[in-house]
């Protein structure tokens, strides 16, 4: 009898609580919207190019007291990986636990920015899976689908 507690004692479920997220969110551009504005310590990254945010234009959180932080995952004009991507976070004064959503034209170079921060130590990466300008239509036209443009959130050229 004694050896059964003993067994028990020593197979018991173990609770397992994880202590952050390990993976990333993915979330539309309007939920990230509503919860930008309503929560303080949650940031967007817009990780296009210096050239998209100059033509193409970039989200506008001046009417929720926010400003987008503008760190390119890739280079222009080869489009190789930011090196420095990991330090210019860390620059812009985001913490670890900060709740970070990333946003791109349509939602590919965001979500791999998200999941190379999650492998960093960054626990809350949410990819906006629509992108700025969203995915393209029949013919081969963005921003007339979904996106940050498409549903009308504030955005400047």
């Amino acid at each position: 009898m004694a050896q059964i507690k003993e067994y028990q004692k020593i197979c018991r479920p173990m609770e397992i609580k994880p202590k952050k997220n390990l993976g990333v969110n993915l979330i539309d551009s309007l939920k990230c919207f509503k919860i930008l504005k309503a929560n303080k310590d949650t940031h967007l990254v817009d990780v296009r190019t210096k050239p998209e945010w100059l033509f193409v234009g970039v989200p506008d959180l001046s009417i929720i007291n926010k400003n987008a932080i503008f760190i390119s995952w890739q280079d222009f004009p080869f489009m190789s990986k930011n090196n420095n991507f990991e330090k210019e976070i860390a620059n812009a004064g985001l913490k670890k636990n900060d709740h970070i959503y990333f946003l791109c034209r349509s939602g590919q170079r965001s979500l791999e920015a998200a999941n190379h921060m999650i492998k960093k130590g960054y626990d809350y990466c949410y990819n906006i899976t629509d992108g700025f300008e969203g995915d393209k239509n029949s013919k081969n036209h963005r921003s007339t689908i979904n996106g940050w443009k498409f549903n009308r959130l504030p955005w400047i050229q």
